[in-house]
C-alpha cells in the first residue's frame, strides 16, 4: 500500500478512461476518475451513439420510398425532430446511468469537475487536491473550428445533437467522416444539404475508389457537393447566413456546420507547465506503454491523436492496465484495424488501400465489383454497392477489403477477422457464400480488374 491517496487517477470518463478505471479497480488498485462534462465521453454523448441513431432516423425516407416498389401503399410520412431528439436524449441518459453504475460497482471514486495537474503526482479539482502514484489522461478530442470572420455563427458537431429546430438549408464544411455522415443525416431528414470541401476528394486516407464512389452516390441522392471550394468568411443576413468562398462566390444557408477535424482536448490540464511533451495540435506524446516523458503520467485514446476510434481507446486502456498491474501484458496491434463511415450508403474498410499496397508490396491484384443490390432491383432508388479486395500476388494474402453499401460496417467486421487471421484469396474463393446476400460477392470475385 502506497502513501498516495490513489494508486491511479484517471482524468476523463470516456470510453478509454472508464475502461481503464474499471479494469484497474477490479485488480485491487485504488482508482479515482474525474469528468467535467458527461459520463461516456464523446462517443456516448455527441458522437458514435447519437450519430448512429440519427443515421437510422434519416434513412426511413428512403425505406418509405422503396416500399412502393414492393407493393406497399404508404401515406405521406411526417417527421418530428423534437420527438427524435427527446428519444435520443432518453437513450443517452440511460447510457450515462450505466456508466455511472459500472464505475460505482467497480469501486471507482467519481469526481465531477475540471481536473488539472498540480505536479507529476497531484490532481486538482476545484479546491481539492489528491496525491496519486500514477495519472492517466484520457480526455479525448474536441471539434476544431478555424478562426475566421463570422466564426460566431458556426456550429460544431456537438451542437448538432441538440438543435431546437431543423434548418431548411444547411452548409456543411469539411470532407472527413463527420462531414459526410451529417450530410446524409440532414438530407435524409428533409434538409436541403450542401457539403463544401477545400480538397479535391472527401474521406482523405481512404481508398481512392471508395472516395470517388461515395461522392457519386451522395450526389445521386440529391446532396450538393462542392469540392476545391474553401470558405473564407461567414456573414449573418436577415434571411440566413452567407458563406463567402475564396473565389468570391456565395453560399446561402440557415445553419453552417464546420466538421473540419477534432483536436486533442488538453487545454487547461497543466501539462505544458509540467513539461509534458505535446505535438503541434496539442496531442500528448507517449511511448509504446502510453507513458509520457513524465514517468508517472500516461495518456491514451483521442487525446494522443493517433487512431481516433472508440474501440482503439478501450483496447489501449486494457493494454495499459494489464501492462501496469498484471503479469500478462496485452499490447495493441494497430495493423488492420477495421472502421466504418456511416454515410449513406455506408463505408466499411479494413487493411491496406490499393495505393498503400502498391507502394509497400508492388505485386498486387485488385478485385472489384460494382452492382445493384437485390433490394434496389425493385426499390427504384438506383443505389449501387462497391466491393473491393486487394491481394498480394506472390503470397495470395488478402491485404485490404473495402466496401460502400448497405450495412458495410456489419459485413467488414467479419472480413477483418479473416484478414487478421491471414486469409488468402484461395480461402475466400473456397468459402461458400450465403445466397442471396451482398456479402457473398466477397467470395465470388474471381477475375482481377487489372488482369
Amino acid at each position: 500500500m502506497t502513501n498516495y491517496d490513489y494508486d491511479l487517477f484517471v482524468i476523463g470518463a470516456g470510453s478509454g478512461g472508464v475502461r481503464a478505471a474499471r479494469m484497474a479497480a477490479g485488480l485491487g488498485v485504488r482508482v479515482a476518475i474525474a469528468e467535467n462534462r458527461y459520463l461516456g465521453g464523446t462517443c456516448v454523448n455527441v458522437g458514435c451513439v447519437p450519430k448512429k441513431l440519427f443515421v437510422y432516423a434519416s434513412h426511413f425516407h428512403e425505406d418509405f420510398a422503396a416500399a412502393k416498389g414492393f407493393g406497399w401503399t404508404t401515406g405521406e410520412p411526417q417527421f418530428d425532430w423534437a420527438h427524435l431528439r427527446a428519444q435520443k436524449n432518453q437513450e443517452i441518459e440511460r447510457l450515462q446511468g450505466i456508466y455511472g453504475n459500472l464505475l460505482g460497482n467497480s469501486g471507482v471514486t467519481l469526481y465531477e469537475g475540471q481536473a488539472s495537474l498540480a505536479d507529476a503526482h497531484t490532481v486538482k479539482i476545484g479546491g481539492q487536491q489528491f496525491s496519486c502514484e500514477r495519472i492517466l489522461v484520457a480526455t479525448g478530442g474536441w471539434p476544431a473550428i478555424p478562426d475566421m470572420p463570422g466564426k460566431e455563427h458556426i456550429v460544431s458537431s456537438n451542437e448538432m445533437f441538440a438543435l431546437e429546430t431543423l434548418p431548411n438549408r444547411i452548409l456543411i464544411v469539411g470532407g472527413g467522416y463527420i462531414a459526410v455522415e451529417f450530410a446524409g443525416i440532414m438530407h435524409g431528414l428533409g434538409v436541403e444539404t450542401t457539403l463544401c470541401y477545400r480538397g479535391d476528394k472527401v474521406l482523405r486516407g481512404f481508398d481512392e475508389d471508395i472516395r470517388d464512389f461515395v461522392v457519386q452516390e451522395m450526389r445521386k441522392k440529391g446532396i450538393t457537393i462542392l469540392l476545391n471550394t474553401p470558405i473564407k468568411a461567414i456573414a449573418k443576413m436577415p434571411n440566413g447566413l452567407i458563406a463567402e468562398t475564396e473565389e468570391g462566390g456565395e453560399l446561402q444557408a440557415d445553419l453552417v456546420l464546420y466538421a473540419t477535424g477534432r483536436s486533442p482536448n488538453t487545454a487547461g490540464l497543466g501539462l505544458e507547465e509540467l513539461g509534458a511533451e505535446l505535438g503541434e495540435s496539442g496531442a500528448i506524446k507517449v511511448n509504446e506503454s502510453y507513458q509520457t516523458n513524465i514517468p508517472s503520467i500516461y495518456a491514451l485514446g483521442d487525446v494522443t491523436h493517433r487512431i481516433n476510434l472508440t474501440p482503439v481507446a478501450t483496447a489501449e486502456a486494457m493494454a495499459l492496465v494489464n501492462g501496469l498491474y498484471t503479469e500478462t501484458p496485452t499490447p495493441v496491434d494497430y495493423d488492420n484495424i477495421p472502421t466504418a463511415v456511416f454515410c449513406q450508403p455506408n463505408v466499411g474498410t479494413v487493411g491496406l488501400t490499393e495505393a498503400e499496397a502498391r507502394k509497400r508490396f508492388g505485386d498486387i491484384a485488385v478485385f472489384k465489383s460494382v452492382f445493384t443490390p437485390m433490394k434496389h432491383t425493385l426499390s427504384g432508388l438506383g443505389e449501387k454497392t462497391l466491393m473491393k479486395m486487394i491481394v498480394q500476388r506472390s503470397t495470395d494474402k488478402v491485404l485490404g477489403i473495402h466496401m460502400v453499401g448497405a450495412d458495410a460496417g456489419e459485413i467488414i467486421q467479419g472480413m477483418a477477422v479473416a484478414i487478421r487471421a491471414g486469409a488468402t484469396k484461395a480461402i475466400f474463393d473456397s468459402t461458400i457464400g450465403i445466397h442471396p446476400t451482398a456479402a457473398e460477392e466477397f467470395v465470388t470475385m474471381r477475375k482481377p480488374v487489372d488482369g
